[in-house]
């Protein structure tokens, strides 16, 4: 009489998920990552109250004044899907670093500008160092987190960390402006841009992607053009209301906008993976950025 079959046991799901946790050195390296995160949203909102200490010692023109404080969200939103692929090519951390030497060096010269064009400049660089922090950050964090649970905290530590920064801004600022002078907000990037790297070596990891195709130079400078054509007709709508430059920038942006996605349903190697916005978990923090 044969004995009968009995189930061989085989590791459950939680078991798998459970091998895959987290170690300290994620977690500390996730607040690593939190950091530039703070900063880049602080930066949106912490000229607010220096704008008349700001206009008092520059004394820019209401046109420099209006590109001083938007120009950097314009480069940051313009730059995002084109550095995110970037990332993909010469490694997230590499960019990720690259950035953060950027955005220090770029606040240095925002701090101590002297005229209301290199600030303007020292604020479009910001923004372009800064879009290359966001998508770094979340590529970093989606390869280092592999529990289910884990990682869908660390996102939204990750996004946790913009709305802070959005509302810490002006009161840092105000702080700040309390004992120093308007520059000196700018400041505040640098030693945290410093610490990042330092220990970015050390506790994040390098990631990349394992194969990718030529980078399409024409979808990167659609994406640019249309998302900054867009944010400025809806920015000078706000601000004069309806007219013809508004109009004509959102037209071209929405045109833009339309033949990029029609490029990226064509191309082998698309820019952006147009399906990847059916997951919530990508979808969400793509939002965010």
């Amino acid at each position: 009489m044969s004995a009968p079959n009995t189930p061989v046991a085989s590791p459950t799901d939680d078991t798998a998920q459970t091998d895959n946790k987290a170690t300290r050195r994620e977690w500390i390296g996730l607040l690593v990552l939190t950091l530039p995160c703070l900063l880049i949203a602080m930066d949106m909102t912490v000229l607010h109250l220096a704008v008349p200490a700001l206009t008092a010692s520059l004394n820019p023109t209401s046109d420099q004044l209006l590109w001083i404080v938007d120009i950097y969200g314009f480069f940051i939103a313009g730059s995002l899907i084109t550095m995110g692929t970037l990332g993909d090519r010469i490694g997230r951390r590499k960019l990720l670093m690259i950035g953060g030497g950027c955005f220090g060096a770029a606040s240095v010269l925002a701090a101590f500008s002297d005229t209301p064009e290199m600030l303007i400049f020292a604020r479009g660089v910001l923004g372009i160092a800064g879009a290359t922090l966001m998508p770094s950050t979340l590529s970093l964090i989606r390869s280092m987190f592999h529990n289910d649970k884990e990682r869908s905290f660390a996102i939204a530590a990750w996004m946790t960390t913009f709305m802070v920064g959005t509302a810490a801004g002006p009161l840092l600022g105000g702080l700040v402006l309390s004992y120093l002078w308007w520059g000196a907000v700018f400041l505040l990037n640098v030693p945290v841009m410093g610490l990042l790297l330092i220990v970015a070596p050390i506790l994040l990891p390098e990631h990349k992607a394992k194969s990718f195709g030529r980078l399409d130079l024409f979808s990167a400078a659609l994406s640019l053009g249309s998302v900054l054509a867009i944010i400025y007709g809806v920015k000078v709508i706000a601000a004069y209301g309806f007219g013809s430059d508004a109009l004509s920038a959102l037209v071209f942006g929405l045109l833009g906008a339309w033949v990029f996605i029609r490029r990226q349903r064509k191309l082998a190697d698309p820019l952006l993976d147009l399906d990847l916005l059916k997951q919530k978990t990508i979808a969400l923090p793509i939002v965010i950025q």
